[in-house]
């Protein structure tokens, strides 16, 4: 039996632990192969890593908390590697390295799971996309979520969940909600619900001209998202708006939250193209 006792939830690190019955139905949603390699996001005390590691070929666990990586070295499975360290300041680099070091070739298709601290959730799924840019062969991530976050990254155009987060992770990624937990599968217990979501990854759809500008329009724009377009567009650019708007076929008395990303990106290669 894996000894747990006396390990303590830290608030600074947002840890709320999984309990093994829910890590149950959370690796089932998962589903690893036999031939799988998982990058695990935030391991704990474990509860999840040991289910992955009886069902993949190879886990490498990202923990940042110090006292518990004894813990979970102590009691992994020989093919569990334990990174010490924030998942957040890791670049494309040492992933491979840390891959590298645990045997697993630099073209394997690489799995992602963790069970993510609500208050960086956003922050590490956009560094996933970073990672996937910078070539790291990511096919998709299961992840633990605040419930509210699952609903934007869910959200439809015209609903009020729907914006940056919506947009810019759906450009890389088809997002499916999988699982809804309750404060009561975790200890200590957060005060919100919980989702499991899963991202599958794929290159950008559409591809905009220009990838940066594409993101700075949107987070310019969604700053004004009940703003008409013509007026909303002062917040990225104070001219050419408006024929912006002609070239990309929008009408400007449109508000931003009702774009798909499509139109977003048609946009955004419309200022491109002045």
């Amino acid at each position: 039996m894996r000894k747990t006792t006396g390990i303590v939830a830290r608030k600074r690190f947002g840890q709320h632990f999984l309990a093994s019955s829910w890590a149950a139905k959370v690796a089932h949603a998962i589903g690893a192969q036999p031939s799988d390699v998982i990058l695990e996001i935030g391991p704990g005390r474990g509860a999840l890593t040991h289910l992955l590691s009886e069902a993949a070929a190879r886990v490498l666990a990202f923990e940042i908390d110090r006292d518990l990586v004894p813990l979970l070295r102590q009691t992994a499975g020989p093919n569990v590697t334990v990174v010490e360290g924030d998942f957040l300041e890791v670049n494309a680099g040492a992933v491979r390295a840390a891959l590298k070091d645990a045997g697993v070739a630099a073209e394997t298709r690489l799995r992602v799971a963790g069970n993510l601290p609500y208050n960086v959730a956003s922050p590490i799924l956009f560094k996933l996309l970073d990672l996937g840019a910078d070539g790291l062969p990511l096919t998709d991530a299961v992840v633990m979520l605040q419930r509210e976050v699952a609903d934007r990254l869910t959200a439809m155009p015209g609903t009020k969940e729907y914006g940056v987060l919506s947009i810019l992770i759906r450009h890389k990624a088809d997002v499916d909600r999988l699982l809804t937990l309750p404060p009561g599968a975790f200890r200590p217990q957060p005060k919100v619900h919980s989702a499991v979501a899963r991202l599958r990854f794929h290159p950008p759809q559409p591809a905009p001209r220009q990838p940066e500008v594409f993101e700075r329009l949107t987070k310019a724009i969604f700053t004004r998202r009940r703003k008409t377009l013509a007026n909303a567009l002062y917040a990225y650019k104070a001219a050419g708006g408006d024929e912006a708007l002609r070239r990309a076929g929008i009408d400007g008395r449109r508000r931003p939250e009702t774009l798909d990303i499509p139109e977003l990106v048609a946009l955004a290669d419309a200022f491109n193209e002045q």
